[in-house]
Order: structure tokens, then C-alpha cells, then sequence
């Protein structure tokens, strides 16, 4: 290199300096890390939970739809759509669905993180850091502060990977979880760790302008508020149907008043998914069953069954089900699943089962 071109690269070079110091070292990397704003590329992402059945055997799964972006000042949200949950097993999927996550409760789980650019100040330099942050979870309506560590990784300067340096523990107790767990149990026959672990990998775009990141922002939202869940498409299968309503019956999420068949409105979410379900079984006649405990009179409990079975049909057909394939029995306390001994078991006993009629 000559003479004149060294003092030309240096002149360059102190005028880049010169220009770095004015701004402050934090702001620079601001405006160079997070500025106007970057998107997830769902193609690219990976977003896997492992659980562990009979002690040893781990399952892997994922979620089919999930959208994310990191604004200007670096706080990075996700989204996750929980009917989407993919097991690559329908009949898992629908009980995860149902009976674990309760999706027609709770259909979407939110993370937020907040990454510091003091933090990452050096990243162009040094490519990749792996450091611990703060980030608050939202899943089956428990808010939750936590920990992790994470690796961010500069793979150019429009493209940022975010991932799990080491598996993040979610146990299900600190999100009121034990319940679905334990129909899970019972649906699976199986003994299930009441803990799991997350594992992710998301790559980030960085947008071409404000504008350009908020428009993808807005329509990742859009996108992600349809009903995605993992299934075939059109009309079930029997199978699917048999697995759907089976599922149903354990749910035990149809509420009445005390000593009435008067459904509570709080019931209504899941009776609208088994709307759903029995018009997407259109060659199918269903069964409602309704079912007491043992306290009262058998008389009693018997007229309270068929009275809270045929509320249930009644919402369905009001809510658009075919009314001649929908049919309403009451059993009263004749088919307990378990002994009436305690308050726990005495609500299992006060149950609505789904049947298809042969």
C-alpha cells in the first residue's frame, strides 16, 4: 500500500471513529443491532418442548404456527398458537390440545425478552455471545418472570439468530398444569415427569424500514390468530371422530350451577370446539351422556342427569349441530368411574361423556 492510500484508509478510519464517539457506544450499537426492527423467519425457526413418559422414554414436539419480531430497542416477543401443537400423533395432538393446554381456554402463549445492546456492543466483532436474560412467559393464563441463557449469533449484518444455549425447565405446577397432566395420565395410561423442557432456534430478518417492520409485524398477528391446528383437513375420519370425542369426555370442562342442569357460561368455549367436531363427523349420530354423583336420592340424581345432558344437547344444536344426529341420556349415579369416597372423586363421578351411537 503506498503512502497516500494509508493516509486515505486512515483519514476513512477516523472519520468512522469519529462518528462511533459522537453518537455514544450504546446507541450506535442500537441503531446497528435492532434499528427499524426484525422479523422471525418461520421457515427457518425451531421451537421443540421434550417430555419424559415411563421414567425414561422422551418425547419430542413441536408447534406448527408461531410468530416473532425484535423492535428497535431490542425487546423480542413470541407468540405461540397452542392449537398448533404437533406430537406427529393426531390423537396426542388433540389430547395435548385439550386435555394439557385446554386451548379452547387458553389459545396462545406470549414469551418476552428484553436484550440489552450493552450486552451485545461487541457482536459484530466477536460473531456470536452467549449470556443469561431475563423473560417473561404467559402460558394457561399464569404470568411468569424467569431465567435463561441464550446464544445470539450475528450471521450477517441483516440476519440474527437467537437459541436456547441449554434446555429451559417449564414445570407444570407453575402453571397450573397439574390437572391437564393428570387427565393426560389417565387418557395416555401412562405416567408422565410433571416437567418439561424448551429448546428453540429462531432467525431473525432485519427490516428494510420502519414501515416495512411494522406492516410485517401487523400481518404475522393477522396470521397467527387462525385456527392452525395440526389435523386433516375437511371431514374426519372415524378414528378421528372416536379419538375426538373420547378426548371430550375427560375434559371435564362443562360446568352447571349446583343441583342444576343450567350450564354456566363458563363452559361454553369447549362446547363450542365440540360443535365443531360433530359437524366435522357429518355421517355420525352422538350420544350425550350425563352422569351424577351419589349424594341425593337416586330418583333425584337421575332426573338431574338426563335434565343436564339435554342442556348440553340443546346448546349444541342452538350453537348450529345437526339436532337429528345428536341425542340426550341420563345415567344418574349407575356409572361411577370411581368409588364416591371423597370430594375429588365425587366431581370425576359428575361428568358429560360424548358416545357415537352404532
Amino acid at each position: 500500500m503506498t503512502n497516500k492510500q494509508k493516509m486515505l484508509s486512515k483519514s476513512v478510519r477516523n472519520i468512522l471513529l469519529a462518528g462511533l464517539v459522537a453518537l455514544g457506544p450504546q446507541t450506535a450499537m442500537a441503531q446497528s443491532m435492532f434499528a427499524p426492527g426484525w422479523t422471525m423467519n418461520t421457515e427457518t425457526a425451531s421451537l421443540r418442548f421434550q417430555s419424559v413418559k415411563k421414567e425414561t422414554v422422551v418425547e419430542s414436539s413441536t408447534f406448527g404456527t408461531y410468530t416473532g419480531s425484535i423492535d428497535e430497542n431490542g425487546l423480542a416477543s413470541i407468540r405461540i398458537l397452542m392449537d398448533s401443537v404437533d406430537t406427529n400423533v393426531d390423537l396426542r395432538n388433540v389430547r395435548m390440545r385439550f386435555l394439557m393446554f385446554e386451548t379452547f381456554q387458553y389459545p396462545e402463549a406470549t414469551v418476552t425478552m428484553q436484550l440489552d445492546p450493552a450486552q451485545l456492543e461487541d457482536l459484530e466483532e466477536v460473531r456470536r455471545k452467549v449470556m443469561n436474560v431475563n423473560y417473561t412467559i404467559d402460558l394457561h393464563g399464569v404470568t411468569s418472570d424467569r431465567e435463561a441463557e441464550i446464544a445470539v449469533t450475528l450471521l450477517d449484518n441483516d440476519t440474527v439468530s437467537v437459541t436456547s444455549a441449554t434446555p429451559i425447565s417449564l414445570p407444570v405446577a407453575d402453571f397450573n398444569l397439574e390437572g391437564g397432566l393428570a387427565k393426560l395420565e389417565e387418557a395416555a395410561k401412562v405416567d408422565i415427569i410433571p416437567s418439561g423442557t424448551v429448546t428453540f432456534d429462531f432467525t431473525f430478518n432485519r427490516a428494510d424500514s420502519a414501515q416495512e417492520f411494522v406492516t410485517a409485524s401487523n400481518a404475522m398477528n393477522v396470521e397467527a390468530g387462525f385456527n392452525v391446528a395440526i389435523e386433516e383437513e375437511g371431514n374426519f375420519s372415524l378414528a378421528s371422530c372416536e379419538n375426538r370425542f373420547d378426548t371430550m369426555s375427560l375434559t371435564d370442562n362443562i360446568y352447571f350451577a349446583r343441583g342444576s342442569s343450567r350450564l354456566d357460561t363458563t363452559s361454553e368455549p369447549i362446547l363450542n370446539s365440540i360443535v365443531e367436531i360433530v359437524d366435522r363427523c357429518p355421517d355420525l349420530a352422538i350420544r350425550i351422556g350425563g352422569h351424577t354423583d351419589s349424594d341425593g336420592s337416586e330418583a333425584n340424581n337421575q332426573v338431574l342427569s338426563e335434565a343436564r345432558a339435554q342442556s348440553v344437547r340443546t346448546f349444541l344444536i342452538e350453537a348450529g349441530a345437526d339436532g337429528q344426529r345428536v341425542d340426550a341420556i341420563g345415567y344418574g349415579e349407575t356409572i361411577p368411574v370411581v368409588d364416591n369416597t371423597t370430594p375429588e372423586n365425587k366431581q370425576r363421578n359428575r361428568r358429560i361423556e360424548f358416545s357415537i351411537v352404532e
